[in-house]
């Protein structure tokens, strides 16, 4: 399934033909990335989705219920899209890197808008870099850095998110020639992008794989099972925490920490840190509307 619009859906055959469909069976929902069943009653009218077959790798996140909303499925590579213009949450950018993490992904940050005066790499990018993740500079504008993102592409389906207004829609454009996607503008009153894509959309790659587009977002959290997924999500902590004292370390209050070790000689981001200790708490409030969006 390559597009989805509620219970409207764009299908691809085995050939590559693209055509309509609706999901016909309440409480069946099929999203972008699906591996779907269908059929078609007679010669008119649109395919009808029957059967969602098993997903691999999931993005998914709680919503205002608290329940687990996947957003897109069978990918095996994150990209991150951050901007200097909004100024990028950077705690947003770890919530996704944990969600890469939970879902056995890959993951890679691109700093877009690098041609903007203002665009000097903020100190997170060092951070991301320091723990093995891919971290590129790039301009839709001027083109920087776009063969080295479309490489990072290629042979991947790739999803690709942020907040709002970063640019993943120009982004898009540069790497996939002959779609038109509208371009986000900053909103005056806030500083906030406004939303320009509306629905989660797959689109074939020209040097292979398929990069999926998503609406921006101004907050993200990872729909993780209990709070002992958080740990995995972040990477230099989970390489330090078999040398606490305690096997079920949290790494908060616990006496010979190792992590907090780490984290007070300077090993260990204190920043990311912090990000663990925000997501551990999330998790631990798995339900409630207020950070759920």
């Amino acid at each position: 399934m390559v597009a989805a619009f509620g219970q409207r859906v764009i299908l691809e055959d085995a050939a590559g033909q693209r055509f309509p469909a609706f999901v016909g069976r309440r409480g069946l929902r099929a999203v972008c990335g699906d591996r779907v069943r269908w059929q078609r009653p007679g010669d008119k009218g649109d395919a009808i989705v029957v059967e969602v077959l098993p997903r691999a790798r999931v993005l998914s996140r709680p919503n205002h219920r608290g329940r687990v909303e996947v957003l897109a499925a069978n990918l095996d590579q994150v990209v991150i899209v951050c901007a200097p213009e909004p100024r990028t949450d950077p705690f947003i950018t770890d919530r996704y890197l944990a969600a890469a993490e939970a879902m056995g992904a890959a993951a890679a940050v691109v700093s877009n808008k690098s041609d903007l005066p203002e665009a000097a790499e903020p100190p997170e990018l060092a951070e991301y870099r320091a723990v093995g993740y891919p971290v590129l500079a790039a301009s839709a504008h001027d083109g920087t850095g776009m063969a080295e993102l479309s490489a990072l592409l290629a042979g991947h389906t790739s999803i690709l998110v942020g907040q709002s207004g970063v640019g993943k829609s120009s982004l898009l454009n540069a790497l996939v020639p002959g779609i038109e996607l509208a371009t986000a503008s900053l909103s005056t009153s806030t500083g906030e992008g406004r939303h320009t894509t509306t629905a989660t959309v797959l689109h074939p790659l020209p040097r292979g794989g398929a990069l999926i587009d998503s609406p921006g977002v101004r907050d993200y959290a990872p729909a993780l099972d209990d709070p002992g997924c958080v740990e995995p999500g972040f990477r230099e902590i989970a390489a330090a925490a078999p040398h606490c004292r305690f096997a079920d370390c949290r790494h908060l209050r616990e006496p010979d920490c190792a992590v907090k070790e780490a984290v007070e000689s300077g090993t260990i981001s204190a920043r990311r840190y912090e990000s663990y200790r925000r997501l551990l708490r999330l998790t631990n409030t798995l339900g409630r509307p207020e950070w759920a969006h």
